[in-house]
């Protein structure tokens, strides 16, 4: 398995940030994605880290449909790749409604088939040739208008692998006909064939594609608990931030994180949490959350514990892990990051000394 993490440019110490990133890459980490919420953007700190790192891979994790146009998406890509020197992955996500129309004054309307053309657009954009497009939500140039085909003064010098983040069983699929990867989370590995797995590979058949084709890139905390009264004490405030994921991501009635867990087999109490979140109960709803929920979603645990989640992770087909490494300080932080990408190493040796069969192939 490759190794990733994620960042995000808002908050705290900057430098302290590019540290981190900068001895993750001497620590062995293939991936840094850098996260667009509601706080910072990414391609902004992405430029900035191109210049600081040598080997390491970054990635937008994600842009934000609705926030752009498809070609500006496609100008940032280039960009990035150039100034990367090829080192550029471009994540891209729907978000929420929240987000978008919250925040941004933008319909979230279609977002299946704003993906769809998105990615369509950018891959056409990249080519350098004349861009032309009539969709259901672009059309380039705008009918009616003074606009002729235009190409861009610019074009992909290197590839640009486009990974997805996606959730619903729509945008699952459409990520396995489309993209180059797929940045998952609230993953149950389990679960994760009937929740995720089984859409992603009828959108790889329906596209004439394997498994082996798509990057299976998955994310969780991962904190090693030095015993069982430590690891009580690490999983308790994760039950807050489940509770807010499963209540207060989204809007009342959408919640694509509330959904995920439900077809991983706690739709109950998921929700009754966003019953009791939205009532404005907050202790209340992280009280229903269990500990096999943190446990089942998260690496927290013991250093066996852990261990042995990479390699449920392994087997059930994921390629690529992306670690959010806990701690107080940036020692602390990159101390169980390094631990983390140990384990993974020793899962490869392994593997070289067993080979597998990927999951779905």
């Amino acid at each position: 398995m490759r190794t990733a993490t994620t960042i995000e440019a808002s908050g705290g110490s900057w430098q302290e940030t590019v540290d981190f990133v900068t001895e993750a890459e001497k620590l062995g980490m293939d991936i840094c994605w850098v996260a667009e919420a509601w706080g910072s953007d990414a391609p902004s700190p992405l430029g900035y880290l191109a210049a600081r790192t040598h080997r390491l891979q970054l990635g937008s994790g994600i842009i934000q449909l609705a926030t752009r146009s498809p070609v500006v998406i496609a100008r940032t890509a280039i960009t990035l790749s150039r100034i990367s020197q090829g080192r550029f992955l471009l994540g891209l996500g729907p978000s929420g409604p929240q987000v978008i129309e919250g925040l941004h004054g933008v319909p979230f309307a279609r977002p299946l088939s704003r993906m769809r053309e998105t990615v369509e657009i950018i891959r056409q954009a990249t080519t350098g040739e004349k861009i032309t497009y009539s969709g259901r939500e672009f059309q380039i140039p705008l009918p009616g208008g003074e606009g002729k085909p235009m190409r861009l003064s610019t074009r992909a010098e290197h590839d640009i692998p486009i990974y997805l983040a996606t959730l619903s069983p729509k945008m699952l699929h459409l990520t396995g006909e489309v993209a180059d990867g797929w940045l998952g989370t609230s993953f149950v590995p389990e679960g994760a064939k009937e929740a995720y797995f089984d859409h992603l590979d009828a959108g790889l058949a329906a596209a004439g594609r394997s498994r082996t084709e798509l990057d299976i890139c998955q994310g969780a905390e991962v904190n090693f608990a030095e015993d069982e009264e430590h690891l009580r004490a690490l999983i308790a405030p994760r039950k807050k931030e489940l509770a807010f994921s499963l209540g207060g991501m989204g809007s009342g009635s959408t919640n694509f994180y509330n959904d995920a867990y439900s077809r991983q087999g706690w739709a109950d109490v998921a929700t009754a949490v966003r019953e009791r979140w939205q009532s404005g109960d907050r202790e209340g709803a992280a009280d229903l959350v269990t500990d096999d929920m943190v446990l089942g979603t998260t690496l927290i645990g013991t250093e066996q514990m852990v261990r042995d989640r990479l390699r449920i992770w392994r087997d059930a087909g994921v390629d690529t892990v992306r670690f959010y490494p806990a701690g107080d300080t940036l020692e602390a932080r990159l101390t169980t990051l390094g631990r983390a990408i140990d384990l993974v190493r020793a899962i490869d040796d392994e593997d070289r000394a067993r080979p597998r069969q990927k999951a779905g192939e």
